[in-house]
């Protein structure tokens, strides 16, 4: 019998900054548009999991899409004329995933990014609140020095075997081997130089320390982040977190790359989080039960007297 993923995949032209981008992308499920944003590096595969499993299907319309320059989301027509190496800056990555949830007319979605993905919320909580109904951050803290470096585009580095395994230790001991594996399986198949110029964005573009306090809170935000993670460490995200007027954060065992390399775990740090998004927008959920219970083992938030929780998993 023949076996298929509930996944589709399509492409879609996105215009930004005076450049069209014929963007991919991969959507299952229906309800609350829940908009994915991989690492540097990578692509929507990361997601592969959390695209798969019915019970956020039936809640979530889950969306992933490849960067440009990334996956199948091919560069710009006249890449090959650039004399400047490629770089992901902070206006160009908020405008495009802007630009990307308008292209497909989705009513104020969810996103949930990781790594650089969670960081660029920070940036979307401060110029485009109005776009999302909430956020959701996972390895993502305020400032990550250290990353963007030179030797990562030496022709013998980059897009390859040592930019897979550079990464490797950012995930937990506790992962399977199967999925950390798979996870560096799509480093190694990075283009020339993208890791590195998404590390532009990661190390040097986004500073946000001196403007996270300038968040006015009304924009749902929820930080995860796992306690293996050296990159963007519990301390850097709960030092975060306690700028962030009203926001959440979860502090788990795992590590840097949460959804692809432990998806089971994933799914018991990221549920009760969905439920609740859920909860605050009934008239758009899906109509399956997914959400319906929590994981038993999630402990009661610890209360903060600045109102906000931090839980340790």
């Amino acid at each position: 019998m023949n076996q298929h993923d509930p996944i589709v995949g399509r492409y879609v032209y996105v215009t930004c900054q005076g450049k069209t981008y014929r963007t991919y992308y991969e959507e299952t499920g229906e309800g609350i548009p829940l908009v994915c944003l991989h690492t540097a590096g990578t692509d929507g595969r990361q997601y592969r999991h959390q695209l798969c499993d019915p019970d956020i299907t039936s809640n979530y319309r889950v969306i992933a899409f490849d960067m440009p320059w990334h996956g199948k989301s091919i560069p710009p027509s006249d890449f090959y004329l650039m004399e400047d190496e490629y770089k992901l800056t902070t206006s160009f990555y908020g405008e495009f995933i802007v630009a990307f949830c308008r292209a497909l007319d989705l009513k104020k979605p969810v996103i949930m990014g990781q790594s650089m993905g969670g960081n660029i919320c920070l940036h979307l909580a401060l110029k485009y609140e109005t776009e999302f109904s909430a956020l959701i951050a996972l390895e993502a803290c305020d400032y990550s020095p250290g990353w963007w470096i030179d030797p990562l585009h030496h022709p013998h580095i980059h897009g390859g075997e040592a930019v897979a395994t550079a990464v490797f230790g950012l995930m937990s001991p506790e992962s399977p081997d199967e999925y950390r594996w798979e996870t560096w399986w799509y480093y190694a198949q990075g283009g020339p130089g993208i890791f590195k110029g998404d590390l532009f964005f990661y190390s040097v573009d986004s500073d946000f320390r001196d403007q996270v306090q300038k968040i006015s809170g009304r924009l749902p935000i929820y930080f995860l982040t796992g306690e293996y993670d050296f990159a963007c460490t519990p301390d850097m995200t709960v030092r975060t977190a306690e700028k962030v007027k009203g926001s959440e954060t979860v502090i788990f065992s795992g590590g840097h790359f949460p959804t692809s390399e432990d998806p089971a775990k994933f799914k018991d740090i990221i549920t009760p989080v969905l439920k609740k998004i859920v909860q605050n927008d009934p008239e758009r959920r899906g109509s399956g039960r997914g959400l319906g219970a929590s994981p038993a083992h999630v402990a009661p938030s610890s209360a903060r007297p600045t109102g906000r929780r931090v839980i340790d998993l």
